[in-house]
Formats: structure tokens, sequence, C-alpha cells
């Protein structure tokens, strides 16, 4: 075995911890592997004879691209990376990804979405892998106090947030915006009627809709006919986290283009649907794509 065989056998021991502190800092597994890549490359090219702990040195590495990823990602809220969205042909998520956000939980990456990057950062390296505050400042260029305060305030949002209320309301909504989706993407009419509440109102603003014009349906059924002459876009489209709640996007090449708000009723049902197509009204948006 040469040097460089012995440095990736050496890498491939870390990759699993390196994609989970990477897939929790940064919420999206196409991100994680990036900045994981990213680590191999410059593990490739660093002079490592001095490192004796290689998966401290990996993991910093590792952290300090998801903090340049998070902070590129915050100044532009509007786009999506073309990863994200993959052609029709090439829909599914890998399972391990399921799994992963399966095992953070679907609340946690809802909460650690409204921190900053900093603070989720400074959250996830010490309260979540155990990270030296002294470690976690190397990465943020601060001290080690400040890190700890960010770790703290972070700790309180995470702490602050109904958890396993607002876990069920999720799965609640991620169940019936899925069933949506689906429906939408086959064509489904019967199916589209299901899951739409009798008096679901549908609103979109003149930036979404073929004619240019703000457009209102009311009733499952002119909801539904709507759904079906779109279900090409559907076929494009994802489920995402909107100002944390889940809803849809269509972002083709990576271009965000249309948000799907969804208000999910009790018995499982949509009541209202808010199409937003308007570049100012997409850019205050918090999103964050799902697994489905």
């Amino acid at each position: 075995m040469n040097d460089t065989d012995a440095l990736a056998a050496a890498f491939e021991d870390h990759r699993a911890h390196l994609r989970g502190v990477a897939y929790r800092l940064l919420g999206s597994m196409p991100d994680a592997d990036d900045a994981v890549q990213e680590a191999w490359i410059r593990l490739t090219s660093a002079d490592t004879s001095e490192v004796e702990n290689l998966g401290g040195w990996l993991t910093t590495v590792v952290a300090r691209v998801a903090l340049t990823m998070l902070r590129s990602r915050r100044r532009r809220p509007e786009e999506m990376t073309g990863s994200d969205w993959p052609d029709a042909a090439d829909a599914a998520v890998p399972e391990d990804e399921v799994v992963l956000a399966d095992s953070v939980g679907l609340a946690l990456l809802v909460v650690l979405d409204t921190l900053t990057p900093a603070e989720r950062l400074a959250f996830v390296l010490h309260d979540l892998f155990a990270m030296p505050f002294t470690e976690v400042a190397a990465v943020l260029g601060r001290t080690p106090e400040a890190a700890r305060q960010l770790a703290s305030r972070g700790r309180r949002r995470i702490r602050g947030a109904p958890t396993p209320d607002r876990a069920a309301d999720l799965a609640r909504q991620r169940e019936v915006a899925t069933a949506f989706l689906a429906a939408s993407r086959g064509g489904d009419l019967g199916a589209l009627v299901a899951v739409l509440d009798e008096d679901v109102t549908l609103t979109a603003d003149a930036f979404a809709t073929p004619a240019g014009k703000p457009e209102r349906r009311q009733g499952a059924q002119a909801v539904s006919r709507g759904a079906l002459a779109a279900a090409t876009r559907a076929g494009y489209s994802r489920l995402a986290l909107v100002d944390g709640d889940v809803g849809v996007v269509f972002a083709p090449a990576g271009q965000l283009r249309v948000v799907l708000k969804l208000t999910v009723s009790e018995p499982r049902t949509i009541t209202a649907i808010d199409v937003i197509g308007d570049p100012e009204r997409l850019r205050r948006l918090r999103l964050a794509v799902l697994p489905e």
C-alpha cells in the first residue's frame, strides 16, 4: 500500500463521522457530501506529518467549509444549489439521507435552520459532537468565551422549541404534502380531491401564473384541476420547509421559481395554498429542502 492508499483508507475511516457533522451543520446531504469532498481535497494537498489527531483535523476542515457555505447561503437565500434539484429521471433521494434525516429529527433540523451560522456551528460541534470550545473558537475565529456564548444561545433556542408537539405537527404536514405532491405528479384527480379540504382556497401572484395575472381558486375540484395542469412542474418539485412549515418548491436547474405554502388542518387536509413566484417574496422566505 502506497502513501496515497494509506491516506485514502484513513479518510474512509472518518467519512461517516464527517458526513454526520456536515449534515447537521448544513441540513442537506448534497451540501454535506460537497463539504466532505472538499476536506479530502485539502487533505491530499496538506502536510499532515505532524497531525496527531487526523479525525479532529478533518472535522475542523469540514466545519470551516460548512461555515463558509452557511454564510453564503444566508447572503443568497433565494438560490438553491443545483445538486439539490435532480432531473425527474434522478429524483429519488438516497436511502442513507432519509435514514440520517430521521436520526437527526425533523424538528431539530427546523430549529437549527433558525440559528445564525455561528450559533449553529457552535451548538452542533460542542453539544452534538463534544468538540471543546477552544477548537470551536478556532473554527469560528473567535475567543472560546464567545464560542461558549454562541452555543448557549443556540441551546436556549433548541430547548425553547416545543419539540414533541412540533415534531408531530411537522409529521402531519409532511404526510399531507407528500400525498399532494404524489397525486400532482401522477395526475390523479381523485387523490388530489381527497387530500384537499372541500373549501380549499388557492391564491397565486402574477409571477406564478401563465397569464401573468394574480389568480384565486376555491373548492377542491377547481384547485385539483389547477394542480393537474401543473403536473409537469410537480415532477421537478420537492418538499421543503417554508418558513418552518412543510411546503413545496420548484427550482429547475437550481433556480428557485415557485414556492407553494400549504396550510394543513388537523384532519389532514389542505385548507389553503399560497403560490409564490414574486422574486421579492421568494427572497424573504426561509427555505430548507427535505429528503423525500
